[in-house]
């Protein structure tokens, strides 16, 4: 009797293991057939950046993880990350003279397809829905191209046409600074939202398939182009107003409009826009170090720069950062699939673009698997785990390219900022 017993206790002590569910093995079914697409990563300007005219030779396979200049992103843990679509930005400089934004906007979509030519067994270049779901099932890596900035297209159609051209699949509105035709989240407003330009730059997008981008816009800009669009839009890289204030993130009203567009928010990982603490906390280090030292007028150690570097470092012991979780960025997509639905979530890290602030547990793109992994622990179904991953931008892709063939007969976008926003200008 008292074998038995044992043999049973043991039992019931064992089975919980047993049961424990292997989220690693659903994520891995899952990604197996949905490709996992990221909206931003930033790899190929920090490249340009960092390893200057070595990113034409540089080993991307391992090992950029390290180093003086380490890197989220390179093939190895692309792969153990599972990704299978990625939307590559080729962001420059907003305060570059206009026609130099040009000039390095070709030269990084350059980059992305001498790396897709450089590797070829592991990224093929896709322009549609339908190229993704082929390149995935073929075990690369689908690269696609966003712009980061309409001031890159230089107040140009032509430009924003050439930009498609070579492969283009998005435009951000905005970066971070306001420009002749729309208000930035991060700059003071100059229009309220979109121009007459800015509207027409919306339309031709939509005629040309390219997805609206509003990340980095002002919450105006981003009501403004969803009443205009005919197209659903994506945010390619901001997060949830709702659970952190910053102005680079989605308020709930507009997730309520994104809804009703069909659009999708894709979330970003950066620690300022995960974190309400470490947005505050950055702000007060920048403060402090203003404080400190800011050339050329004034500063308690102006003409000291390492006395001034030894007390910023001292102020940084007195007050440690707020520590920035995986579990934080899982709240903002629960938050968007709570407000806006399940079905207007997808992941938009900005790998390569946040200078290493990232959340403890996502410090590159192998950790993909382990936020969807999170999610399933809060009771996410696979079906819902799906969407997240890709499903959602591959369906507002798919309903982008409808609206561009609706579109195919309508003349092309021609008119300069002047022609149209003077109108409005005459208006008033």
């Amino acid at each position: 009797m008292k074998t038995a017993l044992f043999a049973a206790a043991a039992l019931l002590a064992l089975t919980p293991a047993y049961a424990a569910p292997d989220y690693a093995a659903r994520v891995a079914k899952v990604l197996k057939k949905t490709p996992l697409i990221d909206g931003h990563n930033d790899w190929p300007e920090a490249l340009r950046g960092n390893a200057k005219e070595g990113r034409w030779t540089l080993d991307l396979t391992k090992g950029l993880g390290t180093g003086p200049d380490p890197y989220n992103t390179d093939i190895e843990r692309l792969r153990a990350g599972k990704v299978g679509g990625q939307f590559w930005s080729v962001w420059v400089s907003a305060g570059l003279p206009p026609l130099e934004q040009v000039k390095e906007t070709l030269e990084e979509i350059d980059l992305v397809k001498h790396i897709v030519a450089r590797y070829p067994n592991d990224f093929a270049i896709a322009r549609t829905a339908a190229d993704v779901r082929r390149i995935h099932a073929q075990g690369k890596i689908a690269s696609l191209i966003g712009v980061e900035g309409g001031g890159q297209i230089d107040s140009s159609f032509s430009v924003l046409r050439a930009y498609h051209e070579l492969g283009a699949g998005y435009l951000t509105l905005t970066h971070s600074r306001t420009i002749e035709w729309a208000d930035s989240a991060t700059d003071n407003p100059k229009h309220g939202g979109l121009t007459p330009f800015g509207e027409a730059v919306v339309k031709e997008l939509n005629r040309l398939g390219m997805l609206v981008d509003l990340s980095h816009v002002s919450a105006e800009t981003m009501k403004d182009a969803l009443r205009v669009t005919k197209a659903p839009v994506i945010f390619s890289h901001s997060s949830a107003f709702g659970v952190d204030p910053h102005p680079r993130n989605v308020p709930d009203d507009v997730l309520a409009l994104v809804k009703a567009n069909g659009g999708v928010v894709m979330v970003n990982y950066a620690d300022s826009y995960v974190s309400e603490a470490y947005w505050r906390w950055e702000s007060d280090r920048s403060a402090e170090r203003a404080r400190l030292n800011t050339p050329p007028f004034g500063g308690m150690l102006i003409g000291q720069p390492d006395k001034a570097a030894e007390a910023l470092k001292a102020w940084e012991a007195a007050h440690p950062a707020p520590v920035v979780t995986l579990a934080m960025v899982a709240d903002h997509i629960d938050h968007i699939a709570k407000v806006a639905g399940i079905d207007h979530v997808g992941l938009g890290s900005d790998y390569d673009g946040v200078s290493n602030k990232l959340p403890k547990g996502l410090e590159d793109v192998s950790t993909y698997p382990a936020l969807l992994a999170e999610l399933m622990k809060r009771g996410w179904s696979d079906a819902d785990i799906a969407k997240l991953a890709g499903e959602n931008v591959l369906r507002v892709m798919g309903e982008a390219e409808k609206v561009a063939v609706a579109m195919k007969a309508e003349p092309w976008a021609t008119a300069t900022v002047e022609m149209l926003d003077s109108k409005k200008e005459a208006g008033k």
